[in-house]
């Protein structure tokens, strides 16, 4: 059978129809068959439907031969910090994160948290999963979903994984790292210098809630003066808040009210699996991912001079300059998490960001994080005196961008082609890292392709001239639409 839920990068799909418990069982059998992995780490996000996929993955797994161990609600960067902390063979997060309650989906990582990807193993799985027969898994799903125990009393130890009828290997375990990730986290800053902080944190219809509220519980033990509001904060897989997706403007707002209403000193939103966060400021001003890359790279060098920094080619010419100014190396590397990890491997780079979100951490076995950056920033809020919109203000300023502008075109390789015709004569660099980035002296753009969809993706920046970045972002726009 084919499994459209694959994709480049991780799973996605419609429930019922692309993903369901069976579904999961063959990808967990395939994922111990391709990875021959001993232990296998696993979680799932609060979708309503996360712990019955967690459930089948995980006889999958054991079908397979692995050892499950299972840490029950978990956003995706703890399933990292898991794999790379316990040593175990592989790991596997049951999230959809900002797609609609309709869909759910599985990212995996290997040993040491490497992540796994279509170049990198997610395509054998995928031959592996969709080559088992039918008999052959309705066989073996039949006496897992049948057997004298149910999933609940199978999976929280009450009945015994050595049930003939499972004919299994494996073996299965819940267990937590929830301890040790919080003090790893927390390890980034000197958290007895933050100063009295008031936080609006959004949890997501609830997903980092629990890691709010460890966090939260060690501040207090320790005397911290950081007071936390807490918005969407009890965990709900029906999403009554809308989906957690604070890169759509009406995810925003509520976000922005609690700010104000509260008169905090900075606001944090979360998505679905809680490995991106977004930032407002004391005004309840969102701010755009790529000046908080700058903010985060400032932050490390201020104390790591000369390492390495990577980013991505979209927007880059504020991450540059705050990189060259505190004595870091700038490494551009293609979008995408696969490449900026690889990247940050081969460099041993201690940071990476994206402008989506995404920030990596080379102490965070290279993964990337949503609880990390709004603790750095927070110390930086505390060293500086200054408050977020006074950070970002100048950056702003200097360097104004449009944020990504996505067009839907029916022929996307063809318009770039005529854009870089029309634009490249007049160019003083072209980079083509990922999709077509032209540079002239006062500003710049890059045009990429959709991995996923007939889309073409316009980010622009300009040198300290908002005017001039708001026609050419027209001027690009007209074209697009002129050569589609």
């Amino acid at each position: 059978m084919e499994l459209t839920c694959f994709k480049a990068y991780d799973i996605r799909g419609q429930l019922n129809q692309q993903l369901d418990e069976k579904i999961a069982f063959r990808i967990g059998l395939a994922f111990a068959e391709h990875t021959q992995a001993q232990s296998v780490v696993v979680g799932g996000d609060i979708r309503l439907t996360s712990r019955a996929l967690v459930h089948a993955l995980s006889a999958g797994l054991i079908q397979g031969g692995s050892r499950v161990v299972d840490l029950g609600l978990t956003g995706t960067e703890e399933i990292y910090f898991a794999t790379k902390f316990s040593g175990a063979d592989g790991g596997i997060e049951v999230t959809a994160s900002h797609n609609p309650a309709d869909y759910n989906g599985m990212k995996f990582v290997g040993k040491g948290a490497v992540p796994i990807s279509a170049d990198s193993g997610l395509n054998v799985i995928k031959s592996l999963a969709e080559g088992f027969s039918e008999e052959q898994i309705d066989s073996a799903f039949s006496e897992y979903a049948e057997s004298e125990a149910s999933a609940d009393e199978f999976f929280n130890g009450k009945a015994s994984i050595e049930q003939p009828t499972l004919e299994n290997t494996g073996q299965y375990q819940t267990s937590t790292y929830l301890p040790e990730y919080i003090a790893h986290i927390l390890s980034y800053i000197d958290i007895d210098a933050l100063p009295p902080l008031k936080v609006v944190v959004n949890a997501g219809n609830g997903a980092a809630g629990h890691v709010v509220d460890a966090i939260e519980a060690h501040f207090n033990t320790h005397k911290i003066p950081v007071k936390f509001i807490k918005i969407h904060h009890t965990p709900d897989g029906s999403f009554p808040n809308g989906i957690p997706n604070p890169l759509l403007p009406e995810s925003r707002q509520d976000t922005a009210d609690a700010v104000i209403k509260h008169h905090a000193d900075f606001g944090i939103a979360w998505d679905g699996d809680f490995d991106r966060c977004f930032l407002f400021d004391e005004h309840g001003q969102f701010i755009e991912g790529y000046y908080i890359v700058g903010l985060l790279a400032e932050a490390f060098l201020r104390k790591h001079e000369g390492e390495k920094v990577i980013y991505d080619p979209r927007v880059y010419w504020n991450t540059e300059s705050i990189i060259k100014a505190n004595a870091g190396e700038p490494i551009m590397s293609k979008t995408g998490h696969a490449f900026i990890k690889e990247r940050m491997r081969e460099e041993n780079a201690i940071y990476g960001g994206e402008m989506s979100a995404h920030h990596y951490f080379r102490d965070f076995a290279y993964c990337d994080s949503g609880m990390i950056p709004w603790l750095l920033v927070a110390e930086l809020i505390s060293v500086g005196s200054s408050t977020l919109s006074e950070m970002v203000s100048a950056r702003i300023k200097a360097y104004p961008s449009s944020g990504e502008i996505n067009r839907r075109v029916s022929d996307a390789k063809n318009v770039m082609n005529e854009i870089e015709a029309y634009l490249k004569p007049d160019a003083i660099r072209c980079i083509k890292i990922d999709g077509l980035g032209l540079e002239f002296e006062q500003w710049r753009f890059n045009l990429r392709m959709s991995n996923t969809e007939p889309l073409l993706r316009l980010n622009v920046e300009a040198k300290g001239d908002k005017e001039l970045m708001l026609r050419k972002t027209a001027m690009l726009i007209n074209l697009i639409d002129k050569y589609s």
